[in-house]
């Protein structure tokens, strides 16, 4: 097995530490020019007192040579009923002899196959990631190591900004020209350095080499580079901040929440506030979860529609169901199989599962079941063509009436009724200008509109804003902002009943972005950090009902303040700056 790599020269600040002058070296070898003649790498076989071959002739016939030997005797022992355990001085050489050559041929060959293999799939894996990004359609062959290095650099545009550097090193200077040179790719930094916040510093400074524009307002210092590695982010260079404000408190179910917003737009915070101000005088809401359960739809395809149907009847028949949640069961301790629905489109099955999965949102969750599921099926169905994990029947980061009919994720209702004086001396306006508007804007004019899940007001707003505090999936707001929002005046039309339907909130306090510094201080706020003990699910339950609940809020504020005229006013208060925002970039 042979180990080459090149030894340049260590510098002056490595020499204390014998890591980080290793890492050093290893860094500094891509930078040397191949042109140049190179002295001769060392190699691990020197070490051997035979050359290679006759060592590893010597080892393969002594390892075959006592296996051969040891059957024989044990063949021998066994026919003349002499027990095995009993050996003899030749037979303990032989056997010494079998361990130390497998040993031998188990660290030439089997360690250095495993290695090559890693380093190999993960290499390809990052080539097929260049390409797609990159498109090579589009690019000429010699910019080829550029796009590799940082994915594909816009064109410079006129006056760019002064660069400002964040290298600390020489050494670090080398390997960004090597980076920008296409000689190491931007994405192995990591791994190369052993330093995530070093790795972003290098690849930072190589994108403003290479594109000629500044990063300057963009934050490098104060994050924790090492919590992203292989679960949030890839190929940092710094963070977006984005402010959090408080709205609350939120009286919900008995208990008071502090509900945190991550936003940039004005007056968000601030209405949804209201909103919970006037709840709270009124004696709060209530919540009620109805369904909890994440959905997977695979699609198959078979030979003919009729075969795709008896896979459809099997799947379905109750009888067959225990025996799918056991093998769907395996996948997590978390995961409880709930249901199958299938549909067919010609001769191709979509089966929508659903399964709980604790307070995780549960996408990798229920699609190892589903892959479990899947590869039982492949038995008793072997014509059965797998088309794809996922057939857009789950529906996933896309509004769908699946979603909006049977619900996904968690399903909630979040209800309130506010008293008269509230309405007038909070709110500023009547319970029957809120009625009557709710009906002319968020039920017609959303079916005007040909809305999907969307007869409310701004339910959105809320929901991202409470995502991105909470850590949560962004781009499935898509689907969690599903939302009908209902008016009615009661108690002789003096009172305002609200409430809001959401069938698909997709919500979880562990594993992704939950497990972040600022994002597990906003559901520490909440008393929904991490897993649940006693009861699993019961934190994520408990957010999605909180996020039903400021949805409340919003809608209540924000109909309020159109309905008496106060929306743009209070836009034009809160949500415009009177800084002049070309001095203040300068």
């Amino acid at each position: 097995m042979d180990a080459r790599r090149r030894q340049p020269k260590p510098s002056r600040s490595a020499a204390g530490d014998p890591r980080r002058r290793q890492k050093n070296l290893r860094l500094s070898a891509p930078a040397v020019d191949p042109r140049e003649p190179q002295p001769s790498s060392p190699k691990a076989s020197d070490a051997l007192p035979l050359p290679l071959y006759l060592t590893n002739a010597v080892f393969f016939t002594l390892f075959f040579s006592v296996a051969y030997y040891l059957l024989h005797r044990w063949r021998d022992k066994i026919r003349s009923s002499v027990p095995l355990h009993v050996v003899t001085l030749p037979e303990i050489a032989a056997i010494v002899s079998l361990i130390a050559s497998f040993i031998y041929l188990l660290g030439f060959f089997g360690i250095d196959f495993v290695q090559s293999f890693i380093s190999r799939a993960s290499h390809d894996a990052w080539d097929i990631l260049d390409d797609e990004v990159a498109g090579g359609d589009f690019l000429p062959e010699d910019d080829g190591p550029r796009c590799a290095a940082i994915a594909c650099a816009p064109q410079k545009l006129a006056e760019p900004e002064p660069i400002d550097s964040t290298l600390s090193s020489v050494e670090d200077d080398e390997v960004v020209k090597s980076v920008t040179d296409g000689k190491i790719p931007s994405y192995s930094l990591e791994p190369m350095l052993g330093d995530c916040k070093r790795a972003a510093s290098i690849r930072r400074e190589a994108l403003q080499r290479i594109t000629g524009r500044s990063l300057k307002g963009l934050p490098l210092e104060g994050f924790d580079y090492e919590s992203i590695l292989g679960q949030c982010c890839e190929m940092p260079v710094g963070y977006v901040q984005i402010p959090v404000g408080i709205a609350g408190p939120l009286l919900l179910d008995g208990l008071d929440y502090s509900v945190p917003m991550a936003t940039t737009e004005g007056c968000l915070v601030a209405s949804t506030n209201r909103g919970c101000k006037a709840i709270y005088a009124s004696g709060g809401a209530t919540s009620v979860l109805l369904r909890d359960g994440m959905t997977r739809a695979p699609v198959v395809r078979f030979s003919s529609a009729k075969r795709a149907s008896e896979l459809k009847f099997f799947l379905e028949d109750p009888v067959n169901f225990e025996t799918l949640a056991v093998v769907f069961n395996r996948s997590s301790r978390f995961a409880r199989l709930q249901s199958i629905k299938c549909s067919i489109a010609g001769k191709n099955l979509y089966m929508r599962f659903t399964c709980g999965t604790g307070d995780a949102m549960g996408m990798n969750m229920v699609s190892k079941g589903v892959q479990n599921v899947l590869d039982f099926l492949q038995s008793d169905f072997p014509d059965m063509d797998i088309i794809g994990i996922s057939g857009n029947f789950c529906s996933d980061k896309k509004p769908a009436a699946v979603n909006w009919i049977e619900g996904r994720g968690k399903s909630v209702v979040c209800e309130a009724i506010i008293k008269e004086e509230v309405v007038k001396k909070v709110l500023k306006t009547s319970v029957h200008s809120l009625v009557e508007l709710n009906m002319l804007k968020n039920l017609t004019g959303s079916a005007v509109a040909g809305s999907l899940g969307g007869f409310n007001a701004h339910a959105s707003n809320v929901v991202s804003a409470i995502f991105i505090a909470t850590g949560q999936d962004p781009a499935q707001n898509v689907e969690s902002s599903h939302c009908i929002t209902m008016m009615e005046a009661v108690n002789e039309g003096k009172d305002l009943h609200i409430s809001v339907t959401m069938p698909s909130i997709e919500v979880g306090t562990v594993g992704g972005g939950t497990q972040l510094a600022s994002q597990s201080a906003c559901l520490n706020l909440l008393s929904v950090k991490g897993a649940s003990r006693e009861s699993p699910g019961a934190n994520a339950r408990r957010l999605a009902t909180i996020v039903a609940g400021a949805v409340l809020a919003g809608e209540l504020s924000l109909m309020s303040a159109i309905s008496a005229g106060q929306l743009v006013k209070s836009h034009m208060k809160y949500n415009r700056s009177s800084r002049d925002v070309t001095k203040v970039g300068s």
